[in-house]
C-alpha cells in the first residue's frame, strides 16, 4: 500500500509543478517539488529499496523537465542518501533539522544544474549563474518543505489506516 501512496503523490506534485503552479506568476521559479518526495521517502523508509522509488520519479522528471537525462535521477537520489545517512545522528523529527534539510536539497539540485553548466560550457558561464534565483528557490523550499513533510506524514499515516481497516473489512466479508 506504501507504493500506491508513492503513485499517488509522486502523480499529484507532477502535476502540481508541470500544470498548476506554471500558471500563476506568484509561484514562478518555484523549486522542484519531488524534491519533498525525496526527502519523505527518505525519511520514513528503512530500506533501500527506495532508491528505486527515486529513479523511477527522477526518470519521469528527466523525460518531461529538459533538461540533461539523470539530472533529476541523481539529485534524488543524492538527497535521499545524504537525508538517509544525516537522520541517523540528528533526530528526524526536528523542525531544525527539517529546515537544514530543505536548504540543502534545493542547494545540491542548483549545485548539480552548476556543475553540468561547468562540465558543458565553459567557466565563465559560472560567473553569469543566476544566484538571485537560486536563493529565492532555497527561500521557497525553506517555507514549503517542512509543513509538507508534516503533511505528508499525517497523510501517509491516515492512508495507513484507512488500508488497513479496508483490508479487515474484506477479510472479514471473504471469510463470512
Amino acid at each position: 500500500m506504501n507504493a500506491v501512496f508513492l503513485i499517488l503523490l509522486t502523480f499529484f506534485l507532477t502535476i502540481m509543478q508541470a500544470v498548476v503552479l506554471p500558471n500563476f506568476s506568484f509561484f514562478s521559479g518555484c523549486f522542484d517539488l519531488l524534491i519533498i518526495a525525496a526527502i519523505f521517502l527518505s525519511l520514513i523508509a528503512t530500506h533501500h529499496s527506495m532508491i528505486t522509488a527515486l529513479i523511477v520519479i527522477g526518470c519521469v522528471m528527466d523525460s518531461i523537465s529538459g533538461v540533461p537525462f539523470f539530472f533529476h535521477i541523481f539529485s534524488y537520489v543524492s538527497i535521499y542518501l545524504i537525508v538517509h545517512l544525516v537522520k541517523r545522528l540528528i533526530f528526524k523529527q526536528s523542525i531544525i533539522f527539517l529546515l537544514i534539510i530543505s536548504l540543502i536539497a534545493v542547494i545540491i539540485q542548483h549545485a548539480l544544474l552548476l556543475f553540468s553548466i561547468f562540465v558543458r560550457q565553459e567557466a565563465g558561464t559560472i560567473l553569469r549563474f543566476d544566484f538571485f534565483f537560486l536563493a529565492k528557490q532555497a527561500f521557497w523550499g525553506l517555507v514549503v518543505i517542512p509543513p509538507c513533510i508534516y503533511m505528508l506524514h499525517f497523510c501517509h499515516q491516515s492512508w495507513m489506516t484507512f488500508t488497513k481497516k479496508m483490508t479487515r473489512q474484506i477479510d472479514e466479508t471473504y471469510r463470512g
